[in-house]
């Protein structure tokens, strides 16, 4: 099986005479849609409407797939010239776009019978969402040239902060035992079997980050100031309420989520005590042993493990995504290795124009890490549930961006657990679990708390890399409460965490997917097969509607607070099996 992901059916490298052609027939296209632009005026405004869409879909595709390439390869070698290089000019390029679309936004918004106008056309009624939401958020763009000063100036403003903060996390070396290894080798140690070896591997990561804290430190404050000083001038409240706004969703549903788990945070923190106590500790768990595993179910992964793992449980769910999961493994969709240069962590990116997804991850073999590869293929079968919407309908909300892989995430786990045949592989299993909406819940919170903090703090002062380091503890104090050992936490998760670095508050969307999740999920356990439609409707309607109302998909309010609190019960009923199985 391929251990790298083949990116062949975009382009063969930027040698490939397509990706020359292409960007020529994107810049060409730019220049015509700013020439376009230039004359809305004098333009009948349903031919105008259509003329517009129709080369916002094409740039759309042609951006998805030069800039999709570029970073795609830049994110498994963050010292690829190229790759950079490469996409500075597509940008520069996509920057030209940045004035004609807000004047074609605010043009479209001031025709007053807008709405009547897009129903009446059959190239437009498709977008009534999409519209309705330029009539709304006319009022937040920048006038004139604006637009276009603002995305030049990102691309040497908050995405350079953001490139330097990946470059320093995915170079920084990490001595650790006479050696030296990369941080995402040495971060997947935290599940390491050896007690020892998580302990070491935790301090040697702390003491790496003290040769890139300052600069990471500058890349923050820079890009939460940039995101201040935007938020000002397009007359948003806060960069809260522009995330909310630009996430389609209510305060009043971030309120109720948020209020559920105030009320379930101490349920987390007795299983975190549980889990100190089994394993030796007195005053709650200390960091490095976030990630012990425990019980019986440690074994290790081969990628030919996985997929025949996956591709069982997700049989036993839907075959069209057991089908593409096997695809996925088949068909070189996946990096799976850490490598020296090659970004932290996981994602899965959508590759529109050959409509398949990439997914990267750093798998190490642990069980942790196929439920890591089950969460990225739900968001390969979320791209795939749209694939036939639209292209300006291929886009969802950060929030709703969670549902369907942690949805997977409930298959995989709930379908393992069912099937374990020992109290130590079900000890293993439900912790493993209890890990990651630990994470979703306890972590997420502390680092919503600790970026509402810094945007408290920015607009009046720059905060050195001691000052985040205190916030950051103190979030995840309040987080983490008395369940870990406020002795040995985590300061520098600022650095290590490529979240804060770019769409703003990009942590509640974690907790809002895996609560959204589960309640879908204890849906599907009453009702069966005769959810999955409903769960694939749901999923294709994503970029079509607000949050609240995808949820009506499935007859879910998601203002209502006890629909938060059902699904922290399924939770809370897990901590309670895991509690009662370590005092055995």
């Amino acid at each position: 099986m391929n251990e790298v992901w083949n990116l062949d059916p975009i382009y063969k490298g930027f040698d490939d005479p397509a990706f020359e052609a292409e960007l020529e027939e994107l810049k060409n296209l730019v220049g015509a849609y700013a020439a376009f632009a230039a004359a809305l005026a004098e333009t009948d405004p349903a031919e105008g409407l259509c003329k517009g869409i129709a080369m916002q879909e094409k740039i759309t595709h042609l951006v998805g797939k030069l800039a999709g390439y570029c970073n795609l390869r830049q994110s498994t070698n963050t010292r690829d010239a190229e790759a950079g290089s490469n996409m500075g000019r597509v940008m520069s390029i996509v920057s030209g776009t940045a004035a004609p679309r807000a004047a074609f936004q605010n043009w479209a918004a001031d025709l007053p019978n807008l709405m009547d106008l897009v129903r009446s056309q059959e190239a437009l009624k498709d977008y009534e969402f999409l519209f309705s939401n330029i009539a709304e958020s006319s009022a937040h763009l920048l006038p004139g040239i604006g637009e276009e000063v603002m995305a030049k100036m990102e691309m040497s403003g908050g995405d350079a902060w953001s490139d330097l903060q990946s470059y320093l996390t995915s170079t920084v070396p990490v001595s650790y035992r006479g050696t030296t290894t990369n941080l995402s080798s040495i971060r997947n140690l935290a599940y390491d079997e050896d007690p020892s070896v998580r302990k070491d591997a935790y301090e040697a990561e702390i003491a790496c980050y003290g040769r890139i804290q300052d600069a990471v430190a500058f890349a923050l404050n820079s890009i939460k100031l940039e995101t201040i000083s935007d938020c000002q001038l397009r007359g948003y409240e806060s960069p809260l309420a522009r995330t909310l706004k630009n996430s389609h969703m209510e305060k009043a549903t971030l309120d109720a989520m948020l209020g559920a788990m105030d009320e379930y945070l101490p349920k987390f923190w007795q299983y975190l005590k549980a889990k100190a106590k089994a394993l030796g500790h007195e005053n709650g768990l200390p960091w490095y042993d976030l990630f012990a595993p425990m019980g019986a179910s440690s074994t290790k992964f081969t990628t030919e493990d996985a997929k025949a793992f996956l591709v069982e449980q997700f049989a036993g769910f839907d075959k069209e995504l057991a089908d593409m999961v096997a695809e996925a493994f088949d068909n070189a969709w996946i990096d799976f290795y850490p490598r020296d240069g090659k970004r932290g962590g996981a994602f899965c990116a959508g590759v529109k124009s050959i409509g398949e997804s990439r997914i990267l991850t750093n798998f190490d073999g642990m069980f942790t890490d196929v439920v890591t590869l089950a969460h990225e293929l739900g968001h390969a079968f979320h791209n795939l549930c749209i694939r036939n919407n639209r292209p300006l309908n291929q886009s969802y909300s950060m929030p709703l961006a969670e549902t369907a892989s942690t949805f997977n995430e409930c298959v995989v786990m709930n379908a393992a657990i069912k099937a374990a045949g020992s109290k130590e592989e079900k000890l293993a299993l439900i912790e493993s679990q209890l890990q990651d909406v630990t994470q979703i819940i306890c972590d997420i919170y502390s680092r919503f708390r600790f970026e509402a903090k810094v945007f408290e703090n920015r607009e009046n002062r720059f905060m050195h890399a001691d000052q985040l380091c205190e916030i950051m503890l103190d979030a995840q104090k309040q987080s983490y409460g008395d369940g870990l050992d406020h002795n040995c936490l985590h300061p520098y998760m600022w650095v290590c965490k490529s979240h804060y670095y770019g769409p703003t508050f990009y942590n509640f969307p974690y907790a809002f997917g895996g609560l959204f999740a589960r309640g879908l999920y204890a849906q599907y356990e009453k009702e069966g097969e005769a959810f999955v439609p409903k769960y694939k409707k749901l999923l294709y309607t994503t970029p079509l509607a607000t949050a609240e109302n995808v949820a009506k998909v499935a007859d879910i309010d998601l203002t209502d607070k006890n629909f938060w609190r059902g699904a922290l019960e399924t939770v809370a009923e897990r901590i309670d099996q895991f509690c009662a199985l370590v005092e055995e």
